[in-house]
């Protein structure tokens, strides 16, 4: 944040909410052993003491990836401090397909009803935005290639989405490890299409049979892929497009797993049907 943007005037609704957040974490601080020094440090790297107190003393505008940490922090919906906030978060909510681990659930008909659907997405049906049933994943301008590397020279937090945190738990995953990235490339069809939402585990970084990891490369950039562990040892980079042609198998040696970094395992996809 540029010293500029801190001299710009907050208009009336965000000097309002700068009050109520300012009260609820005074108000909150002592019970959940939180600090501002805490705050910045889930705010992300170069976020200092003194920008968290700028929120509270209405010196900077909440953003929405700032306003979703401090809900998370203070443990309350974004709308007890920004109603408009709220609203926004809420209009940025997409509902993806029905999680892959539910799909027993589908009816003969073959078409969920709309409650099972909003029951068994991950994510807030319409309107259900706004209280602390749910996390929010920073969304981030990088693509993960599925196909042959995807280059991701500036990469920023655009948004963040909501996953519902009962889905979290059982999934086994703490929010604070997770990301959002978007696939670019057909060699994952028809696990992973062009353009889908990845929620990616930080955490995860092992390498795994059988599971879909965002790793990167200094050749290859960042790419989404298969491992497989090789009988001989190593391991192999695999596509799950059948079109073997155009996405081989590639073979790696316990040495060279070390050269394509893993940034994380894939938990979730979602995108159009």
């Amino acid at each position: 944040m540029t010293k500029d943007s801190r001299r710009l005037p907050l208009a009336q609704w965000q000097l309002e909410d700068s009050d109520r957040l300012k009260e609820i974490f005074q108000r909150k601080r002592a019970a959940l052993k939180l600090t501002q020094e805490k705050i910045a440090a889930e705010l992300g790297d170069g976020v200092t003491q003194g920008a968290v107190s700028h929120f509270m003393n209405r010196r900077t505008a909440l953003s929405l990836k700032a306003a979703a940490v401090f809900a998370r922090m203070l443990e309350v919906p974004v709308a007890e401090f920004s109603p408009r906030l709220a609203e926004q978060l809420q209009s940025m909510v997409q509902l993806p397909p029905t999680d892959y681990g539910q799909l027993s659930l589908v009816p003969p008909s073959g078409k969920p009803s709309p409650g099972e659907q909003a029951e068994n997405s991950p994510l807030p049906a319409e309107g259900e935005i706004g209280n602390d049933r749910y996390a929010f994943i920073p969304q981030y301008s990088a693509k993960a290639a599925a196909g042959f590397g995807h280059e991701n020279p500036h990469v920023e937090s655009v948004a963040t989405l909501a996953f519902k945190r009962e889905w979290l738990r059982i999934k086994g995953v703490n929010p604070k490890n997770l990301i959002v990235i978007y696939a670019d490339g057909e060699s994952m069809w028809p696990t992973i299409d062009d353009h889908d939402v990845l929620l990616v585990d930080k955490s995860r970084a092992e390498p795994a049979d059988g599971q879909i990891f965002v790793m990167a490369s200094a050749d290859k950039g960042a790419i989404v892929k298969r491992l497989v562990q090789s009988p001989l040892g190593g391991w192999i980079i695999r596509s799950d497009n059948e079109n073997k042609d155009e996405y081989p198998d590639l073979l790696l040696s316990r040495s060279e797993i070390n050269e394509h970094r893993i940034i994380g395992r894939v938990i979730w996809r979602g995108g159009d049907l």
